[in-house]
């Protein structure tokens, strides 16, 4: 599953082909793609609906539309709170749980389906914007107030690491035995984080990912907050990390795969000590790290 920067870069590239334009049509050729409360025939009676924005909430990519309420704020992001507010039956937008495999890329008028066009959005002005999944593993659903209270996911979602400062942060591990890294992939202790990012961030820290994370004081974790937040800064500025299949909503392909300290580097030497670097799993994920850099 993509992670924090590669949704938020999707958001950021796939409003720009949305802006000014309405949703008229939604065409599902997968029907396991489709989920949740709402069925696209609902959805269908309620068009047009005006496109208001994108956004993100953890690895979830939002697409919102506008109200009398909730007008176009002209700004292309949105919070996600904005889902969550106004009439329960309302439906305020859709959401996007993407797949390694996924894109979302938009398309002129008359454009034929793809092989792996799972389901396609008809804009106002004849475009149209592809829901590719080769593996079908991600899904897409309309959202009201109230299905988003009854989303088991969406509701065990923890907070988003940018709205955390070092104590809040800290008071998300301290006491918990859990490996260090196995909670950064929790989604409902922090939100957005997977294996790239954790590796990442646990080797700027100098905190070892299996470290249990009771084991660590405030200010090894003072480190690993500040190392999250410049991690992921850095992914976003660079599109996202493409490891397979990711790409923007543009097509282009991120860059921040470039810069990777220990992720995927496993046996090779250090960039900053020069120690072979090591494996290990932690939560089912392949995990690379430095036994010399990484000692708290």
């Amino acid at each position: 599953m993509p992670e924090l920067p590669e949704v938020e870069t999707v958001a950021r590239t796939l409003y720009p082909a949305l802006a000014g334009r309405s949703l008229v049509r939604v065409e599902v050729l997968n029907p396991g793609t489709w989920q949740g409360a709402v069925s696209a025939c609902e959805l269908d009676a309620h068009m047009p609906l005006t496109f208001a924005g994108t956004g993100r909430r953890g690895k979830v990519l939002l697409v919102f539309f506008e109200t009398d309420e909730f007008p176009d704020t002209g700004q292309g992001l949105c919070r996600p709170a904005l889902l969550e507010r106004g009439n329960d039956s309302a439906i305020r937008g859709l959401s996007f749980l993407l797949s390694l495999s996924c894109r979302l890329f938009a398309y002129p008028a008359g454009t034929a389906p793809e092989r792996h066009t799972r389901l396609i959005l008809h804009l106002d002005d004849g475009s149209m914007i592809f829901f590719d999944d080769a593996r079908k593993f991600g899904y897409v659903r309309a959202v009201t107030p109230a299905s988003l209270r009854e989303w088991e996911f969406w509701r065990k979602l923890g907070p988003e690491p940018f709205e955390l400062d070092d104590k809040a942060f800290g008071e998300r591990f301290a006491g918990r035995g859990g490996a260090i890294k196995a909670l950064l992939l929790d989604q409902s202790v922090i939100a957005g984080i997977g294996n790239i990012y954790a590796d990442e961030s646990c080797f700027r820290a100098g905190i070892r990912p299996d470290a249990p994370a009771r084991s660590l004081c405030a200010a090894d974790l003072g480190r690993l907050r500040a190392a999250l937040v410049e991690v992921l800064e850095e992914s976003i500025e660079a599109c996202g990390s493409s490891i397979k299949d990711y790409r923007t909503a543009r097509g282009d392909a991120g860059a921040f795969q470039n810069t990777f300290r220990v992720y995927g580097r496993s046996g090779k030497n250090c960039l900053v000590c020069g120690a072979k670097l090591r494996t290990a799993k932690i939560a089912g994920r392949t995990t690379v790290y430095c036994p010399n850099c990484q000692k708290a």
